[in-house]
């Protein structure tokens, strides 16, 4: 399933929402308005949740599936980074070891800032 098909029926989340974004980095950029989405190997979030970071809120708009060869340079701007070579440069240094498959899937979280 690509990011052009819209959740249909999801399974259930293997995380939490408080723990889409943890590193103090990736806050900064969700704050600032230059991350708006986040790739994650299980599904942390349902449409329509809210994510609270220092006080500020984002509701998580989309959750599908991609594989990391679909990743663009436009997806990897969602993630706050310049190109898919930065941003994964960046996931690789987080995950050492960690291969960088194109067939893998991953699921992809959209939000927004909400009305404070």
């Amino acid at each position: 399933m690509s990011d052009a098909n819209i959740e249909e029926s999801l399974p259930p989340k293997t995380c939490t929402v408080e723990k889409l974004v943890t590193k103090e980095s990736g806050v900064q950029k969700v704050i600032a308005g230059t991350k708006t989405a986040v790739r994650r190997n299980g599904r942390y979030a349902d449409p329509g949740e809210t994510l609270t970071l220092h006080g500020r809120n984002f509701v998580v708009e989309r959750v599908y599936r991609q594989t990391l060869g679909e990743l663009t340079d436009e997806h990897a701007r969602q993630e706050g980074f310049g190109s898919v070579e930065e941003y994964k440069a960046s996931i690789l240094s987080y995950h050492p070891g960690m291969p960088w498959l194109p067939h893998m899937n991953v699921w992809v979280h959209e939000f927004r800032a909400t009305e404070q």
